[in-house]
């Protein structure tokens, strides 16, 4: 039997006593994890540890490498055109890739985005576009490449071969307490998308009630961390800072998810919407070599639309088919005339997943059709009686335990008392 070059009770003890890891232990640790010689247990002891004491910018880089080297790289200079990726650290009506993707394709860019599903609160890309007829998540690498090179965008889901340790350290962070290390997060994102091979990324991290970080200073902590990362391993990293105080646009769920995603591309939607998918938008197209692009105008005259349209059909799905419809829904109206003063993103979140549309273990499925459709927002003008949001879920059961998560999650009151929310896009980081 071969001897270890390292010992990962020194290694444990190192980060306990705020030491430092070498590059070489950093290596030997995930691949000695990604084998199975460090045990769940050992590696649950450094975690806790890394999320109580940190880790410096040589240590997040050289485990943010050695969880890439566990894996493949994907590699898209054969394509003959730029790569741009977008990455959400996830909210609450956040389904802001779908038109995003398209409406970047539409200037000639390719736009590999390897989505995933949704855990608890926030949505899954993928669960969202399954509510298509016919759409399909998984395609192998030569239908990936072929579609980026036809059609110029692609949503599918993440080989089971990139970064294959972090996946194994993802699902144990979760029943550890580890989820919120900044180190750990930083390296689980960048290590995927660094894999995947695109020429830049933009990220957009998300603050406030609804977000996966609430305190805007450890989100602007972490898009640092990552911008640090994707630039040392070569690819061209930005960061959005973006407000997750209130849900994102109208809709929060599956069906309904896409049915506004398809308003924008065809021109409507919600304000905030757009300007969250055209903020982005432009970035991703800077970062290309168009800083002039005109993304405001390829929503206005289809060219969006009709690269969402081609991707869909790619991947086997009728944009033109009915979404699925929830068999009940029920309805909150004002109790009182005056103005929407609040609206928390996070009970949003948790009642749309108690109706149905999200999954509270990975291999739970979803209900395509459940979910929350907001008719005001905050500083809205409501009379009493006026409907305010309409739940919807297959099951009629779900409707009480989704309503007693939005106790207090609302608030209307008198005009004086309004004050307006922070911008959308708070700032710009790299």
């Amino acid at each position: 039997m071969a001897t270890e070059a390292h010992d990962v009770v020194d290694l444990i003890r190192t980060k306990r006593d705020r030491g430092t890891l070498s590059t070489a232990q950093i290596d030997w640790l995930i691949d000695a994890y990604t084998r199975g010689y460090v045990a769940d247990e050992q590696m649950s002891a450094l975690a806790m540890a890394i999320l109580l004491n940190g880790m410096s910018r040589d240590e997040i880089r050289d485990l943010t490498l050695a969880m890439i080297a566990s894996g493949e790289r994907m590699d898209f200079s054969g394509l003959g055109k730029p790569t741009v990726d977008k990455h959400s650290t996830g909210g609450v009506g956040d389904k802001i890739t779908l038109p995003l993707m398209p409406l970047v394709a539409s200037f000639g860019v390719a736009v590999p985005q390897l989505s995933g599903r949704g855990l608890g609160h926030t949505g899954g890309t993928l669960d969202k576009l399954e509510s298509i007829p016919g759409w399909r998540a998984s395609l192998s690498n030569e239908e990936m490449f072929d579609q980026l090179r036809d059609v110029g965008g692609v949503i599918c889901a993440a080989g089971s071969g990139l970064a294959p340790a972090d996946k194994k350290l993802y699902a144990l962070r979760d029943i550890t307490g580890t989820v919120e290390a900044i180190p750990l997060i930083a390296s689980s994102i960048m290590s995927k998308k660094i894999a995947e091979g695109t020429d830049s990324l933009v990220l957009d991290v998300k603050f406030g009630s609804g977000a996966f970080m609430q305190d805007i200073a450890r989100s602007r902590e972490l898009a640092q961390t990552m911008v640090d990362l994707g630039n040392d391993a070569g690819v061209r990293t930005t960061a959005l800072l973006t407000n997750m105080n209130v849900p994102l646009g109208l809709a929060i769920g599956n069906a309904n998810e896409v049915r506004e995603s398809v308003e924008v591309l065809a021109g409507g939607g919600p304000a905030d919407v757009v300007e969250l998918t055209l903020a982005l938008a432009s970035e991703m197209l800077r970062l290309a070599g168009q800083p002039d692009a005109d993304v405001a105008e390829a929503l206005r005259d289809g060219r969006a639309m009709d690269t969402w349209n081609r991707v869909i059909r790619a991947q086997g799905g009728d944009p033109t088919a009915p979404l699925p419809v929830a068999r009940e829904t029920t309805t909150v109206s004002a109790p009182r005339s005056g103005v929407v003063l609040r609206q928390d993103a996070l009970p949003f979140g948790i009642a749309a997943w108690r109706l149905g549309a999200g999954r509270a273990r990975a291999q739970d499925a979803v209900q395509h059709a459940a979910g929350i459709d907001l008719l005001v927002k905050p500083g809205d003008t409501v009379v009493e009686g006026q409907p305010i949001f309409t739940l919807s879920a297959d099951e009629p059961s779900r409707f009480a335990r989704a309503l007693e998560s939005l106790e207090g999650a609302w608030e209307i009151g008198d005009a004086s008392d309004y004050v307006a929310g922070d911008p959308l896009v708070a700032e710009r980081i790299g």
